[in-house]
């Protein structure tokens, strides 16, 4: 009979998490709905400032989109609506997840998690950022030089709506995600799973692996190859010196810790 009372005693708060935690996942839901219902009169506006790299690739007056399927253009304006709903719906899907993980943190663990959710939008920004106004214009200016007469034809880039938007959606995503290494590499950091010792000494291998994921997330231009590996190199690097940083800053406090005992000692 204890055997059984204990279980109880177990299983309530695993139910109690469990309801939590769907209680989150549908206020997320709701509010992606709400993001995805606010953004689809605007598909037709947003989606003109996915497509202006594109415009500014061709030369002036020139270039067009096509869609070769009748319900292709629908689809899209879909599309647009949920990824521009999403990216806006974020910061409080975001809060969802961190209001279901927050109260099983102490005080000093939340204010350590803090600078690592305010980086995350900002990084993931800047990622996406620099995909949208620097590698997507050269990339596309690349692709379209291969315009021109081919064995006495015509050879003309007419992309597809559907296809133009899966190549805009992959860039942002690759690159604001690729831009959230540091969070990534400081979390593991702060865990104790990785230790910057280790990451220096691997460096080389981090290296390789970097420019691998680089060639396999973009298109198969070495330009959008190069502008993804130097940025995530420089992160990395940058990631080993707050390391070294934060360690400086934990010696000088364990050296303050064990001089205030010594003091206090008779």
């Amino acid at each position: 009979m204890a055997l059984i009372d204990d279980l109880d005693e177990t299983q309530a708060p695993l139910v109690e998490h469990l309801t939590e935690l769907r209680s989150r996942l549908v206020r997320a839901l709701v509010f992606l709905a709400a993001g995805f219902a606010i953004c689809l009169p605007f598909a037709d506006i947003i989606f003109g400032w996915l497509v202006l790299p594109l415009t500014k690739a061709f030369p002036d007056g020139q270039g067009q989109l096509i869609f070769t399927k009748l319900y292709e253009q629908f689809f899209v304006d879909i599309k647009v609506a949920l990824f521009a709903g999403f990216l806006l719906s974020f910061p409080f899907i975001a809060n969802q997840l961190w209001s279901f993980v927050a109260p099983g943190l102490y005080a000093r663990e939340k204010k350590a998690f803090l600078p690592f959710l305010l980086a995350t939008p900002i990084l993931f920004l800047s990622g996406a950022s620099l995909a949208y106004f620097v590698v997507m214009p050269t990339a596309f200016e690349y692709f379209l030089s291969f315009q021109g007469e081919r064995g006495g034809l015509t050879v003309e880039a007419l992309p597809a709506v559907g296809e133009y938007l899966a190549l805009v959606m992959r860039f942002i995503i690759v690159f604001g995600l690729s831009f959230l290494l540091p969070v990534l590499l400081l979390l593991l950091n702060r865990a104790g799973i990785v230790e910057r010792a280790q990451l220096a000494r691997a460096r080389r291998y981090v290296i390789v692996g970097i420019v691998a994921l680089a060639a396999i997330v973009t298109p198969p231009d070495v330009f959008s190859q190069v502008l993804l590996a130097v940025p995530l190199l420089i992160l990395f690097e940058g990631s080993l010196l707050l390391m070294r940083l934060s360690e400086r800053r934990k010696a000088k406090q364990a050296r303050e810790d064990a001089s205030i005992a010594s003091e206090e000692s008779p």
